[in-house]
């Protein structure tokens, strides 16, 4: 064989694997991007993937905060000083919003006395997810009874002591009774998979004057 033969060989080998690499990047910045959800209909999303992964849809993690699989939550707030402080809580997932309780003498109770804005995050199956927010306090009687049921429900036995929530018994840390309840409405939520389908994604809720329950 010739090395004029062996060197068009060669060559032609070059331009092959070339065209094979080209044809892989194109397929992954071709990812399906889905457009933003209209208004009034879900979060918008914004692909955080850097491996050409789709955007995950937040039907994912709603699908798990509706059927209250989750275990714990983790709340994230400020100290006065600007240190921050993260602590379990028992949270629950109602009508799009997280609603959770904390002893007013609590740290955690504190620091959103002083300052509302939280993270709350949450381990899914197959999905890590951080909710950003800022926590408002429940005082009307018609939520408290409800939330009161709906931890009842999943084994808390909690009743409604004035413009608070009260129990036999709560998480060790709690603070002693009674427990102001609160909501936070997400306003950014972040989800990275941990499982196929991968993926990492952002979510930006509509917000939403009024209502707050």
């Amino acid at each position: 064989m010739s090395k004029r033969t062996t060197s068009r060989k060669t060559t032609a080998k070059k331009a092959t694997a070339k065209k094979v690499t080209a044809t892989k990047i194109t397929a992954q910045k071709a990812a399906p991007k889905r457009a933003p959800t209209p208004h009034g209909k879900g979060p918008t999303e914004k692909n955080l993937d850097i491996y050409g992964s789709a955007p995950i849809p937040w039907s994912r993690p709603l699908k798990q905060l509706e059927a209250g699989t989750a275990a714990s939550y983790w709340l994230a707030t400020t100290k006065p000083e600007g240190r921050p402080h993260v602590a379990a809580v028992g949270a629950l997932w109602i009508d799009g919003k997280i609603y959770f309780t904390s002893s007013p003498k609590a740290r955690k109770g504190r620091n959103l006395a002083a300052n509302p804005n939280c993270v709350l995050s949450v381990t899914l199956k197959g999905l890590d997810l951080v909710v950003e927010g800022s926590a408002v306090r429940i005082t009307d009687r018609p939520t408290l009874l409800r939330l009161a049921q709906r931890y009842a429900a999943q084994g808390w036995p909690a009743s409604v002591r004035g413009e608070a929530l009260t129990a036999e018994y709560s998480a060790p840390s709690a603070g002693p009774p009674p427990w102001n309840l609160y909501v936070v409405r997400p306003t950014t939520a972040f989800g990275v998979a941990t499982a196929e389908p991968w993926g990492a994604t952002r979510w930006q809720f509509e917000p939403r004057g009024g209502d707050q329950t």
